[in-house]
């Protein structure tokens, strides 16, 4: 089945196109209508976009392909992505990645066999200063040591909300990536 933005996405997508001066600018945000609609970005929802923007598919393919942070249709409920920029490598990054990896058993750019994890390295997360860090769906975890990735991952295993080491501005001091944007289209920011 082909997709669609339901009424909720179109309003918000409507809204969007004002926001900028071309439609096209309006992409990556309506990468992330789509994502939050159906939870992952696939080829229809691409093909949809391009159509709605006026851009060529390749054009709108190119995008998504250069960003690591659209979730996939066969990414895990969790998204894990590990920070490698230099700040981060020269503290820890690797170890980050070598605990993450031993203790989900997959490797860098895998999913868990019961879909619950996927495990990704990405550039620059922005949080140089609180580096080793990761970000898990929309929430940062900072200055990681592996026996704190031990309890995130199975906080995450268990349905627990891990504890949160940033100072980010949510109430219980994770950072949201994306929220912002959708508060402001239903007015209550």
């Amino acid at each position: 089945m082909a997709f669609t933005f339901n009424d909720d996405s179109r309003t918000q997508f409507e809204w969007l196109l004002t926001r900028y001066p071309e439609k096209r600018a309006a992409l990556l945000p309506a990468m992330r209508l789509v994502e939050e609609q159906q939870g992952f970005v696939d080829n229809e929802a691409l093909d949809y976009l391009a159509a709605q923007l006026g851009l060529a598919p390749a054009c709108v393919y190119g995008v998504f392909t250069f960003y690591s942070h659209y979730r996939k249709p066969e990414d895990g409920k969790y998204v894990v992505m590990v920070c490698a920029t230099l700040p981060c490598a020269l503290r820890g990054a690797q170890m980050v990645a070598d605990t993450f990896k031993q203790e989900l058993g997959v490797g860098t750019g895998e999913t868990t066999a019961d879909k619950l994890f996927t495990l990704k390295k990405v550039e620059c997360l922005g949080s140089c200063t609180t580096a080793p860090v990761c970000q898990i769906n929309d929430d940062y975890y900072e200055n990681l040591t592996p026996e704190r990735i031990k309890d995130i991952v199975a906080d995450l295993k268990a349905g627990r909300v891990p504890r949160h080491l940033s100072n980010g501005p949510t109430l219980d001091g994770g950072r949201c990536a994306y929220k912002p944007m959708m508060e402001a289209v239903q007015g209550k920011r």
